[in-house]
């Protein structure tokens, strides 16, 4: 990777008019303005199906794409919709928000319209996606179809031959709800279409998309009932241990994050091959991935399943450079970035070095005091640099007096450093120092060129509600805003493509 940047934009948060951002002409023409705006790289959170709480990293699957983000204007332009199907529908209130109770209700009733239409007229279309994705399809959407009879109850709920997954009452369900089954995977090979059409289209622009792939999977979800050897689970599939993290900046009772932990044992003894088959995946979707948790193959924050809280876990040992070994091995050298936040012991500290991969430096935390590693004075090249990230407050924010603001002496130290006092817009001279620093790559939030405040944040750990919600409104990515982004990129000699 040569010097470049980019801008970490969800896909939920592009503006339009179906009540969440899509693969259409949103993102097209976010594409276009990155290209505008001389950025090499969008990234971008995980894409996964979200269900309760709507985060992207609790998904229902490591494998399978949300169906929110399948663009219904593409669906129409196929012959699979007409507009009245679902322009009048209410997809929310606030242009600026997604409305996720509007979308619960609204959105599958449209994709069946579009599966009966498709289903009518070339019912084979999607046949071939359906064999290339044969390692993990089959068992979304029989979660999908039992989830749905089972009253959307999580698979831990549902009734024991299901749930303990009986060959023969696996068989009798599928047998009775195959049009169900078709209707998962047709979604799945719609939403493949418009991502391999987006990612070709962003390419082509120079514009390479960086994923992000949690390290672990929900509790509910179909690789937690159809992999249980995978997982610390006991016999009724319930989970021994959970995940999370300890005490730290962002929450003092620590994040109970409740995944399934793996069983590392088990993976080690077949090489690896789940974790093989969840990579290769990602980089046929993606050009870059960011994983999140890093740290967590080498040491895991392990909590007795039953807590309230994070506070009683404690320190186990993870695969190490055995499964990145095992990962190079098999799909040659990895486009990783490590996303190595959090409390660092040496160990991990060497597990980045011996990778290789790039690990984060983030503004927010540089400035309480003394010479800390997340000074830009101090970076090496090879990481990248983010003024924040998706769980950090808007620079506008973080630098003014609000109850979400930094405390006053790191906002000072921050003034003092990047000479703020001077900037009619303060937070854009922490995104100056950003672009400004050796990292070899610079990540800004969409929110913070945008000089948004609280309204901008995307996520905050730790609240169990009002998440994920943010959106951009229409109009909000300007030819003016694309070329002030240029004139900065090109200022510190990041301008282009990243490669």
């Amino acid at each position: 990777m040569k010097r470049s940047s980019g801008i970490l934009m969800p896909i939920s948060s592009l503006p339009g008019g179906q009540g969440i951002g899509s693969l259409g002409a949103p993102a097209r023409d976010f594409v276009d303005f990155l290209a505008a705006a001389g950025q090499g790289i969008w990234q971008i959170l995980p894409v996964g199906p979200t269900g309760y709480g709507d985060s992207p990293y609790q998904s229902c699957s490591a494998f399978a794409g949300n169906p929110y983000f399948i663009d219904l204007d593409t669906l129409a332009a196929q012959g699979l919709l007409q507009p009245g199907d679902y322009t009048a529908l209410p997809w929310g209130d606030d242009p600026a928000r997604v409305d996720y109770g509007a979308l619960y209700t609204q959105r599958f009733g449209v994709l069946r319209k579009a599966w009966a239409n498709a289903r009518a007229v070339e019912p084979e279309a999607w046949q071939g996606f359906a064999e290339r994705a044969a390692a993990w399809l089959g068992d979304y959407c029989l979660y999908m179809a039992i989830k749905e009879a089972e009253g959307m109850a999580p698979w831990t709920k549902w009734s024991a031959p299901l749930r303990l997954r009986d060959p023969a009452a696996l068989v009798e369900f599928a047998a009775a709800h195959r049009d169900e089954l078709d209707f998962w995977a047709f979604l799945q090979y719609e939403f493949d279409c418009q991502w391999q059409a987006l990612k070709a289209y962003a390419n082509a622009k120079g514009v390479q998309i960086l994923g992000d792939i949690p390290i672990y999977v929900s509790a509910d979800s179909a690789d937690a009932w159809a992999g249980a050897p995978l997982f610390e689970t006991d016999s009724e599939g319930n989970p021994r241990r959970v995940a999370g993290c300890p005490p730290d900046y962002f929450a003092a009772d620590g994040q109970l994050w409740g995944n399934p932990l793996y069983d590392w044992p088990y993976h080690q003894a077949t090489g690896y091959a789940w974790w093989i088959n969840r990579v290769r995946h990602a980089l046929t979707i993606y050009d870059y991935l960011r994983i999140d948790h890093f740290r967590g193959f080498d040491t895991y924050w392990a909590i007795p399943a039953g807590e309230t809280t994070a506070r009683n876990g404690r320190w186990e040992q993870g695969p190490g450079m055995a499964l990145f070994n095992a990962l190079r091995e098999a799909l040659g050298e990895l486009p990783i970035i490590a996303e190595d936040l959090g409390e660092l012991f040496p160990s991990v500290r060497q597990l980045l070095a011996e990778s290789g991969f790039p690990g984060m430096k983030v503004l927010q935390f540089a400035f309480g005091g003394g010479d800390n590693e997340y000074l830009p004075h101090n970076y090496p090249q090879n990481c990248v640099c983010y003024p924040g990230t998706h769980d950090n407050t808007t620079l506008a924010d973080w630098l003014s007096d609000t109850p979400t603001a930094a405390s006053q002496a790191e906002r000072q130290n921050a003034t003092a450093y990047f000479a703020l006092d001077a900037n009619p817009q303060p937070w854009r001279g922490m995104v100056r120092g950003a672009m400004a620093s050796p990292a070899v790559l610079a990540i800004t939030p969409m929110p913070d060129w945008l000089g948004l405040w609280a309204e901008g944040r995307i996520n905050t750990p730790g609240k169990p509600d009002g998440n994920w919600q943010w959106r951009a409104v229409p109009g909000a990515f300007t030819p003016a805003l694309a070329a002030e982004i240029r004139t900065m990129t090109a200022t510190y000699f990041r301008l282009g493509p990243c490669t």
